[in-house]
């Protein structure tokens, strides 16, 4: 075999990787995103109150944050191929017991079946992860912003299931409003079947073989992961890689600022007279700036560094919260053109900043760092939800705007911190 072979053969395992997760994320987006447009109707239905009506997406969300931490060590052991199989197939579980809910009118039921949906979004998190296990460090951020992008897929069709689905549920005999589940649960398994017949070899697998050949080629000794925990695993490699902590609080803190002003606006329109049409309308503007531009937000991370994007990010996120607390009550441009460059500002710090911790963590606690990533994210999102509508209680949508620029200016010390450290690290 000549010395190219093996180059051409990671090459090829890269690029079929690439095209699977991005098979995987649009089919995985589906399944997870055609259930939250009822999931708050379900619920206020079985529990016969509007105050709980979010506790299912709340739910939803910090089932996500902890089972991407619980699918870290699974795929350090496994690999990805695993991993990402049994995160689609527990979500798919939850969306079976959210269809058992609706049938027996439980409350609790739909609680566990949202913790266990957020297995999908686990699964569908950490897929960008699996598109860099292989890339060079010239192609890492496309490779992952692809996947990313993947997602509009899930994100436009998964919402625009819901009447389907909800004809679906009537010719079943199930309640209408879990025939979103039902679909998604579906789609779930779909992504899992396509996971474990096609991602082959693992990636992360093939990686560590390559790393283990490369260290002992070098005559250094085998990297071997410190710590008992995953956790402890994740915070050694962070303290002796600070630009890894720098990235981690980017993305929970750009993250947190677009979920909180997000789940505010329709109410902030609604107040306003908008009705569900326009409101869905803006949203889908918001979700098109999160996941469309996604490729070339990887070119630019490949060309220009990473550092630089995502201050380019911060400051887009900026200028967002400055348009939305200007928006009047209703249907605005401020509020359109807000909700755009809020989803454009977080695409720019979770491709440049999801990079950053992809390179930088060490193999032997690649999917520690990561899983950590991810739950410091979901977990600091879901506590910005909450928050967001005591503060728009209490005041009103400008004022949660403005208050968020307290986190954005969080991302732009963060971007400037991984600036100098990069630079640091290649002199």
């Amino acid at each position: 075999m000549t010395a190219e072979a093996p180059v051409l053969s990671v090459v090829a395992a890269q690029r079929r990787t690439v095209r699977v997760l991005v098979l995987t994320q649009a089919v995985g987006a589906v399944g997870i995103t055609i259930g939250i447009a009822t999931a708050s109707l379900l619920a206020s239905d079985l529990s016969g109150s509007e105050a709980q009506s979010g506790l299912a997406q709340t739910a939803q969300v910090l089932g996500a944050a902890v089972i991407s931490f619980l699918l870290a060590p699974l795929m350090a052991r496994r690999g990805r191929r695993t991993g990402l199989m049994t995160g689609y197939l527990v979500g798919a579980c939850g969306g079976v017991l959210a269809v058992v809910a609706g049938v027996v009118g439980s409350m609790l039921v739909l609680l566990v079946g949202a913790v266990l949906l957020g297995a999908g979004t686990a699964a569908n998190s950490a897929a960008r992860y699996a598109a860099t296990d292989l890339a060079t460090d010239e192609t890492r951020a496309r490779s992952l912003s692809l996947v990313v992008w993947a997602t509009t897929i899930g994100a436009v069709a998964g919402p625009n299931l819901t009447g389907p689905a909800g004809a679906f549920a009537d010719a079943v005999d199930i309640p209408e409003l879990t025939g979103p589940f039902a679909l998604g649960a579906m789609g779930m398994l779909l992504a899992a079947v396509v996971v474990g017949l096609l991602l082959r070899p693992d990636p992360l697998l093939l990686a560590q073989q390559l790393e283990g050949e490369a260290d002992v080629a070098a005559g250094r000794a085998p990297r071997v992961a410190g710590g008992r925990s995953s956790w402890a695993r994740a915070t050694a490699a962070i303290g002796d890689r600070p630009i890894l902590g720098y990235a981690i609080a980017a993305l929970a803190l750009a993250h947190a600022t677009m979920v909180g002003v997000m789940v505010m606006t329709p109410l902030h329109m609604k107040h306003g007279g908008s009705d569900l049409e326009v409101i869905g309308i803006v949203i889908s503007v918001h979700v098109l700036g999160m996941f469309a531009f996604s490729p070339l937000v990887g070119m630019l991370a490949d060309r220009v560094g990473r550092p630089p994007v995502l201050g380019a990010g911060g400051v887009t996120l900026l200028a967002a919260l400055l348009l939305c607390a200007s928006a009047p009550t209703g249907m605005s441009w401020q509020v359109t053109a807000g909700l755009f460059l809020l989803g454009v500002g977080w695409s720019l710090v979770m491709v440049s900043a999801s990079t950053l911790v992809a390179e930088h963590a060490p193999i032997e606690a690649r999917t520690d760092v990561q899983g950590t990533s991810d739950l410091v994210m979901g977990l600091t999102a879901a506590v910005a939800g909450a928050l967001a509508g005591v503060i728009v209680d209490l005041a009103d949508y400008p004022a949660l705007a403005l208050a968020s620029l307290v986190l954005v200016v969080g991302v732009l010390g963060a971007s400037a911190r991984a600036a100098l450290e990069t630079t640091r690290r290649t002199a």
